[in-house]
């Protein structure tokens, strides 16, 4: 005759219960993983407009400063694809007046293939002209 106790093995409860848990785990930090890079491509995004901004408030002079200040941010969006950017610069090119330089970037959040958001991320940077 066989204990009662036998019966209640629980050697294969575990497994069972990382079994349930392991795809919320998974999907877990691969939605980590694609924010981080969402969040990467903003912060690019924000510091080629910054840099952008920068370049048009010393650019009055040039002969095509929105040209210039385009350049500049393609060139310092190093992480990002510059064809999918889209700039804007907006200026009367006065010394003391203001320079707004814009950007957009598509992103999508993607979890398994599965896709959970998509858009633009934007940025702007004010700065004076000089």
């Amino acid at each position: 005759m066989k204990e009662r106790g036998a019966f209640r093995s629980e050697r294969g409860q575990t497994m069972t219960e990382f079994a349930l848990v392991l795809p919320l785990m998974v999907m877990l930090l691969f939605g980590i993983i694609q924010f981080g890079i969402a969040f990467n491509n903003y912060i690019s995004l924000t510091d080629a407009v910054r840099a952008g901004a920068r370049t048009a408030a010393v650019s009055r002079h040039e002969d095509n400063p929105v040209g210039v200040t385009v350049d500049r941010v393609r060139e310092a969006g190093t992480d990002l694809t510059a064809s999918d950017l889209l700039i804007d610069v907006s200026s009367s090119w006065e010394p003391g007046d203001e320079v707004e330089v814009s950007a957009s970037y598509p992103y999508q959040i993607k979890v398994l293939g599965v896709t959970i958001k998509k858009g633009r991320m934007h940025s702007t940077t004010t700065e004076r002209v000089e």
